[in-house]
């Protein structure tokens, strides 16, 4: 039986894992993400600001496997569940430091680019509060989440119950 049909008859989505199915471009994927998160770091991104940013993106693109990931990642880091609740309407609140509002900006900048005047609009924000590093990494933090997400959303990835979190 092929794995489509396996996968008909056992009530599953269909979907191809591209994680699983091309390997090799997966991890090329995760070692890009290595390389981003050491950026951050050295542009001094700390790691709530880093989540922060994965999270936006995962929500700008709906994906919920990222979002479970990169939640419970930026609650191990320390971030509260009070903003974490709010992130999707960060421009409403005042519990976000004018950094994290720049990233947050900047992040949905590069996951609409087609939005010309945001991006510029939040360029121009960044470079208020952010050096050309952390722009850099701030940017390269978004599209490794944005690449993520294409792979979690095209491959159905499941966000199951787990027994701890």
């Amino acid at each position: 039986m092929s794995e489509t049909a396996e996968a008909k008859a056992s009530g599953t989505t269909g979907r191809v894992y591209l994680d699983k199915r091309s390997p090799d471009a997966y991890r090329a994927l995760v070692r890009t993400a290595d390389a981003v998160r050491t950026t951050a770091a050295e542009a001094g991104l700390d790691r709530i600001l880093v989540e922060l940013v994965n999270l936006r993106v995962s929500q700008l693109n709906g994906c919920a496997y990222c979002l479970d990931v990169h939640t419970r990642a930026a609650l191990r880091a320390g971030e509260t569940t009070r903003r974490l609740g709010v992130l999707a309407a960060w421009r409403d609140t005042e519990l976000f430091t004018a950094r994290e509002r720049a990233a947050l900006a900047l992040a949905e900048a590069t996951t609409h680019p087609a939005d010309a005047l945001a991006q510029e609009r939040a360029y121009d924000g960044a470079r208020e509060v952010l050096d050309d590093g952390e722009i850099s990494a701030v940017i390269w933090v978004a599209i490794a989440i944005n690449a993520f997400n294409r792979v979690s959303i095209l491959s159905k990835h499941p966000v199951r119950e787990t027994t701890a979190s």
